[in-house]
């Protein structure tokens, strides 16, 4: 599992496909509902692609992404998941979903939270999840709201499930972030993070979890 290399650097304004106008839109739903939007602005591909090559990917048949916003993570997961493995996001903004669906056609994104991936998954008729690649803002939750969250997602992942997700280097002092890296630890056997992604705006770096 490459968790530490770098992919091939990302073009100056970001990740492909992206306009100022998606990122106008972007930062003003940042401003509206901070809880909900993380971050100023879309994930750079730098770290999109770290947070997508840190799976295992011969171990994934059936893949969830939770808030794929405005696609950033979508797209690295387009170009590398294999043609076999089956997909679906799952996003909670309206105008994010109209935007995917849009922007990725054919891609299953449901309109919902997190907290109902088993039974999302099960209306499609899998048995589980293998993999979660996930681009919310935990440090932004609850210890509610982070506990109904994890728990919906151990339920739904196999036996040998797998869980990436990144976080930003500035929010690692908040006391939500450190709780959640802890609740990691409580619900993961195999917790690993890698470097700094400094090109990202924020900093950011990847957890990677495995049972």
């Amino acid at each position: 599992m490459r968790l530490f290399h770098d992919p091939p650097l990302p073009s100056p304004f970001g990740q492909a496909g992206m306009s100022r106008e998606n990122y106008a839109g972007f930062f003003w739903e940042f401003v509206r509902d901070r809880r909900a939007v993380g971050a100023v602005a879309p994930s750079s591909q730098r770290l999109a692609r770290h947070t997508v090559n840190a799976i295992d990917w011969s171990r994934v048949q059936r893949l969830v992404e939770y808030g794929p916003g405005t696609g950033a993570i979508t797209e690295a997961i387009m170009e590398r998941k294999p043609p076999q493995v089956d997909f679906f996001g799952i996003e909670l903004n309206t105008r994010f979903v109209a935007e995917l669906k849009e922007r990725f056609t054919g891609m299953t994104v449901f309109n919902d939270s997190v907290a109902n991936v088993g039974q999302l998954a099960t209306s499609l008729g899998w048995p589980h999840v293998d993999a979660v690649i996930s681009g919310l803002p935990w440090s932004s939750f609850t210890e509610g709201q982070q506990d109904e969250y994890l728990d919906a997602m151990q339920r739904a992942l196999s036996p040998h499930g797998q869980f990436a997700t990144y976080a930003y280097l500035t929010g690692l002092p908040l006391p939500a972030a450190k709780r959640f890296r802890a609740k990691l630890h409580q619900y993961f056997p195999h917790v690993k993070r890698t470097r700094t992604i400094w090109r990202n705006v924020p900093p950011a770096f990847v957890y990677y979890c495995s049972k």
